[in-house]
């Protein structure tokens, strides 16, 4: 019987915005990311893995990646799966991001990085709530990092908060992107939905699915994949969502404190 992966610790679950365990997990052992499809059983890296959300659910998928990296600028979230989740499946790797963010790596003092991957080696990128928090030169050097890392077959699955500027009649040509928070701009990202399907064609990839939020404005699921014969381009579709309101938890210690 394999050895049920750990949860990891209620304060470090807040860290990826939701603390529901059923949220860390895949008790059916099926596909962790249905929208996918089969890409989800090769080689998968994970951008912005936390604690292993998502690392915790492949391990339990059947079968599972044969190939996973993960890696975020939270340190305590990368030493902590590497205690717990790597003895479980010695084909993932965690790594530790080591870029500036004001709450989650302060003292960093890059603001982006290179993956640390070979080029064209994976089926599957796995971007979720990072471009989120992301300025948009870094949105731009990151799509183009995702980008490489594919090989021609493969897919990028993203989430996005998007907007549409044609609703703004006073930004510049040169302006792409809101923010919530003027002491944190990462705190929540959003961006304009042309300047996406510009900036993703810029490095060679083009929108084939997409999924609307379930509440108007929040988590777009976006999935690319590099231009190739056979890959059809689809438009986005509108936001009809119903109005509501999700904000993330609020920590009771600065994040970069927690698991360190």
């Amino acid at each position: 019987m394999p050895t049920e992966p750990p949860l990891p610790p209620e304060e470090m679950r807040a860290l990826v915005g939701v603390t529901d365990p059923a949220l860390f997990d895949n008790p059916s052992g099926g596909n962790a990311l249905p929208e996918a499809g089969e890409r989800a059983y090769g080689a998968v890296f994970d951008f912005g893995c936390g604690c292993g959300r998502l690392a915790r659910k492949l391990i339990q998928q059947q079968p599972q990646p044969t190939r996973y990296v993960g890696i975020d600028l939270h340190a305590g979230a990368i030493r902590w799966c590497n205690e717990h989740l790597v003895p479980l499946a010695p084909q993932f790797s965690f790594v530790h991001h080591d870029v500036f963010n004001p709450g989650f790596n302060p003292a960093a003092a890059a603001r982006v990085a290179p993956f640390p991957v070979e080029s064209g080696s994976f089926d599957l990128v796995v971007a979720h709530s990072v471009f989120t928090h992301v300025l948009e030169d870094a949105a731009v050097h990151y799509l183009a990092e995702c980008a490489r890392a594919l090989h021609e077959g493969g897919a990028l699955a993203s989430t996005w908060f998007l907007f549409d500027k044609t609703l703004f009649p006073m930004m510049q040509s040169f302006q792409n992107s809101l923010y919530i928070n003027v002491g944190d701009p990462t705190n929540a990202v959003i961006y304009d939905r042309g300047w996406l399907r510009a900036a993703a064609a810029e490095v060679g990839l083009v929108v084939t699915r997409a999924w609307p939020p379930a509440i108007r404005g929040f988590h777009w699921q976006i999935l690319f994949q590099p231009v190739a014969a056979g890959v059809t381009e689809i438009e986005l579709p509108a936001d009809e969502a119903p109005l509501g309101s999700m904000p993330p938890p609020v920590l009771s210690v600065p994040p970069h404190l927690i698991g360190a």
